[in-house]
């Protein structure tokens, strides 16, 4: 499953670097790709991962980084 999020108020290309640096690390993450000059995250959950428990990891790992940033999912 794959799901596109804002990155709202993401200040800096370092910053986006290292959010997907780490939520690749996230357990029940495939991939993680964070478009700096679109604002976007692109994450691929695993098969049979809880969506839920995942997103508030890859949220949480967001907010440690970036802490004025929120994650909107886009429909």
């Amino acid at each position: 499953m794959k799901r596109v999020y804002e990155l709202t108020d993401l200040c800096c290309a370092a910053c986006a670097a290292e959010i997907e640096r780490d939520i690749n690390k996230v357990s029940g993450v495939a991939s993680c790709n964070v478009n700096f000059i679109m604002q976007k995250m692109t994450v691929e959950y695993e098969e049979g991962a809880n969506y839920g428990s995942v997103l508030k990891a890859v949220t949480k790992t967001v907010r440690r980084v970036e802490p004025d940033c929120d994650v909107v999912e886009v429909k």
